[in-house]
């Protein structure tokens, strides 16, 4: 495993960290919760230091399986969570980012992952309805006490995350970004990112599975899995977007390597700061995941993948109309 520093914040995690939402959230093929301790455990001990997770997955559960599986080598990682939405009979209805809102939530995050201390704590969505230099206030607030370590913020707009960023230094901020979804390098987060010394954490680096190859037009997604609403995934949608997995098998031929592994190993060749956090559940998936840090392109194999990706526009919206409207806030 290599190590990478989130920007100047200080904190050293392994190049690629565990996305931990699809290990019971989100997606299908749901594992149980001693499978899931048992891959956490695995992904330990192949050298991944860092784990993200939130209240929202699950919702709770996923922070319960994290601080089990964590908590004995607690002193080797880097647990990352997250506050922010409104959370009613186990589904979410809103944001809600009030100081009290999230100084509760906080503490109980910390009881859930039994831990003293939470190390990366992301406002998981901007509130529109609450000022963030209040946002910001309640994390230093948590800092100051010894509850919370670092301040990270999940999809903000630039100027959202420069106040917040006046108020509270931001350690990390946490978008999706990969090949198929390159807004961040669109809306100055990457800019401003560069200019303040913050890490940025990419969700969905493969594109929710799509990027690694794994699905085509006649997919069938299980009930409840959330691509099946997403309109990228929509089966028009995958038939065109498949452009951007045969991009990338092309590369990965003349690595001999895998589709996924490409996608990863660009992310990691854009910034030093950049840290992917693919998820699993499968063994042999978090094995082809790490080997990507190995992977070294080149300046032509960098330009041949910038030159191919120009001529492909990702078909449909990340999110429907009301998540979409949730980011860049």
């Amino acid at each position: 495993m290599k190590y990478r520093q989130l920007g100047k914040s200080g904190l050293k995690v392994s190049a690629l960290g565990f996305g931990c939402m699809g290990l019971d959230s989100g997606y299908g093929g749901k594992l149980s919760r001693q499978e899931s301790i048992t891959l956490l455990r695995q992904a330990v001990d192949l050298g991944v230091t860092f784990f993200d997770t939130a209240e929202a997955y699950g919702p709770f559960t996923n922070e319960e399986t994290v601080g089990e599986a964590l908590r004995p080598v607690r002193d080797q990682v880097v647990i990352a969570t997250k506050f922010g939405f409104k959370l009613v009979d186990g589904k979410t209805v809103g944001v809600d980012s009030r100081p009290e809102h999230i100084k509760a939530v906080a503490e109980a995050s910390l009881s859930r992952l039994g831990i003293e201390q939470i190390d990366l704590l992301y406002q998981h969505r901007v509130d529109p309805d609450v000022p963030i230099e209040d946002v910001a206030g309640a994390v230093k607030d948590l800092i100051d006490a010894g509850k919370v370590k670092h301040f990270g913020m999940s999809e903000p707009g630039a100027d959202t995350a420069r106040r917040a960023h006046a108020v509270q230094p931001v350690a990390a901020i946490q978008n999706e970004y990969s090949l198929w979804t390159r807004d961040p390098e669109a809306n100055g987060i990457l800019d401003f990112c560069e200019a303040e010394g913050i890490g940025f954490v990419p969700y969905s680096p493969l594109g929710r599975g799509f990027l690694t190859g794994a699905f085509d037009q006649n997919t069938q997604f299980e009930e409840g899995d959330f691509r099946g609403i997403l309109p990228r995934f929509s089966a028009e949608a995958r038939a065109k977007n498949l452009a951007f997995v045969e991009l990338l098998k092309r590369i990965a031929d003349q690595k001999g390597a895998t589709a996924a592994q490409i996608a990863l190993a660009w992310l990691l060749a854009r910034k030093p700061w950049i840290v992917p956090i693919p998820g699993t559940t499968k063994l042999h998936r978090l094995k082809e995941n790490l080997a990507a840090v190995t992977i070294d392109l080149s300046a032509a194999e960098l330009a041949s993948i910038e030159d191919g990706a120009a001529s492909i526009q990702p078909e449909g919206d990340r999110y429907p109309a009301m998540f979409q409207a949730m980011i860049g806030r």
